[in-house]
Parts: C-alpha cells; sequence; structure tokens
C-alpha cells in the first residue's frame, strides 16, 4: 500500500492537478474540497502527509492546522497564493512542516513530501 496524501484545496483545478501528480507517482491520494471536510479526513483517517491551503470556505488553514494538531503530528504542506510573512511565522507558530507558494510546480511539492515521509 503506497503512502497516504490529503489534498485540502478549494480550487478544483489545483486539487486535481496534485492528484494527478502524485498518483503517477504511487501515493494514494484523498481529496478534501473544504476546511470542514479536510478536519474530519485529517483527524479520521489516516495520512501520511497533509497539503493544506490556507484560504478554503468553512474553515481556513490555520484553524485546521491548529486543530489537527491537537490530536496528530502528521506532516502539514501549507499552501498559500500570499507570501505574507506573517501568514509563515503563523504557519511555524501552528506546527507547519512546509509553506509552499502558489503558483507552484507539482515536482516541487512531490519533493518536498518525498523529504518528509
Amino acid at each position: 500500500m503506497g503512502k497516504r496524501v490529503l489534498v485540502a484545496e478549494d480550487e478544483q483545478r489545483i486539487s486535481q492537478l496534485l492528484k494527478m501528480y502524485l498518483e503517477r507517482e504511487s501515493f494514494e491520494v484523498e481529496v478534501a474540497n473544504n476546511g470542514v471536510e479536510a478536519l474530519e479526513k485529517a483527524i479520521q483517517e489516516p495520512f501520511d502527509v497533509i497539503i493544506l491551503d490556507i484560504l478554503m470556505p468553512g474553515k481556513d488553514g490555520f484553524t485546521v492546522l491548529e486543530e489537527i494538531r491537537k490530536i496528530k503530528t502528521t506532516p502539514v504542506i501549507m499552501l498559500s497564493a500570499k507570501g505574507e510573512a506573517q501568514d509563515l511565522k503563523r504557519g511555524e507558530e501552528l506546527g507547519a512542516s512546509e509553506y509552499i507558494l502558489k503558483p507552484f510546480s507539482p515536482k516541487d511539492v512531490i519533493a518536498k513530501i518525498k523529504e518528509l515521509i
């Protein structure tokens, strides 16, 4: 069984692109389209890595990460369209493993995942 990755991203184009690239690398991929769904899946299911967009409906990525960290230490890669210093700092404080800015190369995301696991 391959390594499991949760992709929490509300932009379907991005989540499907990541899913396609990750599956090519033999990862098992689950997709969550909003923060509430992402939190439920992250807590209820075992994942090796979580890719978490900051701006999502329902709950933002920071809130989801904060809740995950109360229960699990799964590596989390934060995705953001904004590269603001306060977002980076907040992500680090909440326990994010990596921070990737949009637009990104799916190959870079895969490389980061492989580093983390």
